[in-house]
């Protein structure tokens, strides 16, 4: 029986598209591997290889006024993170650093001590959405943490917006290489300053006796605020996607946690910002300056040649 000249052709077709597309997947396998091969070649010069292995190396922080102090049983987390590891996209971890947080005082008329006692005073009376303002976004140890949870929300935008697989991998890669660099500047910040958490100010100059909402307090030192810095560098790469476009963070329903809903991904992570005055985690120099160190940051990525617009 002789196949119709037809269904010869059709078969001709079919057999040249996969063998375009086993030879694009081919190109595709070998390329995905060429950039892993890269980046694990540099983590070999900066130790970034062996960082799983502590997280806590040995450190000695400064003695002083007004400087970090570790909770009894606390060790530094990554203090030479900023020092270390190299970036993606910015020179050096002191770019778009901030000039610093306000003078250290424990005087009463102070602003350093206007500062520390915001956050007593609104730690000392949450309201119920406050308290759940703050777990929502507290994202510590046993979670995805908070540069998951930023990513978790670019996620829920790709998949809400119906997004190609083009868009999906450009977004990830501006948004991982902004969140990645904004890490290494926000520790440059956090070692530099070294400066003390509000619960060790707060009960050494204020009230003896006060815990924070989220306790313990992070085993790192304040300024600025980490939850600030990310979640800034992950929205202003978001601008380009989906500026505007409302959805709802299901990020935590697996932990028993409600939804949020939010007009745009600014929203949301404006919340997770002050999220940490309420927690007791953070004073509101390290949360609104590290805001404005995050969104500098991913502008130095989005500069970049991105082909995919």
């Amino acid at each position: 029986m002789q196949i119709p000249a037809r269904l010869v052709t059709n078969l001709e077709f079919a057999r040249g598209a996969i063998e375009v597309q086993i030879y694009d997947w081919t190109l595709s396998i070998g390329y995905g591997r060429a950039v892993g091969a890269a980046v694990f070649a540099g983590s070999l010069n900066d130790g970034g290889h062996q960082a799983y292995l502590t997280n806590f190396p040995p450190y000695a922080p400064p003695v002083g006024p007004g400087l970090w102090i570790p909770l009894p049983g606390q060790a530094a987390l990554q203090p030479y993170w900023h020092v270390n590891v190299e970036p993606f996209a910015i020179p050096d971890a002191s770019v778009c650093a901030p000039d610093g947080p306000l003078a250290f005082s424990e005087g009463p008329g102070s602003d350093f001590y206007a500062e520390a006692l915001e956050v007593y005073e609104v730690g000392s009376d949450l309201t119920p959405e406050q308290v759940a303002t703050a777990i929502f976004w507290a994202d510590g140890p046993g979670t995805i943490w908070g540069t998951g949870h930023s990513m978790n929300i670019a996620t829920q935008l790709l998949e809400q917006e119906g997004a190609s697989l083009e868009t999906a991998a450009h977004l990830y890669a501006q948004a991982g290489i902004a969140q990645a660099d904004s890490i290494i500047g926000c520790w440059y910040s956090k070692y530099r300053v070294n400066l003390i958490r509000p619960l060790t100010y707060i009960r050494d100059v204020i009230d003896p006796v006060w815990t924070s909402a989220l306790f313990p307090t992070p085993p790192f030192p304040e300024y600025t605020s980490a939850h600030s810095v990310q979640s800034a560098a992950v929205g202003q790469s978001l601008d380009d996607f989906y500026a505007g476009v409302a959805f709802t963070d299901h990020s935590h329903d697996a932990l028993g946690l409600a939804p949020r809903s939010y007009s745009d991904h600014w929203e949301a992570f404006e919340e997770t910002a002050i999220s940490r005055l309420y927690g007791g985690i953070h004073f509101r120099a390290a949360i609104y300056e590290g805001l404005d160190q995050g969104a500098c940051i991913a502008d130095r990525v989005r500069a970049l040649e991105w082909k995919h617009r």
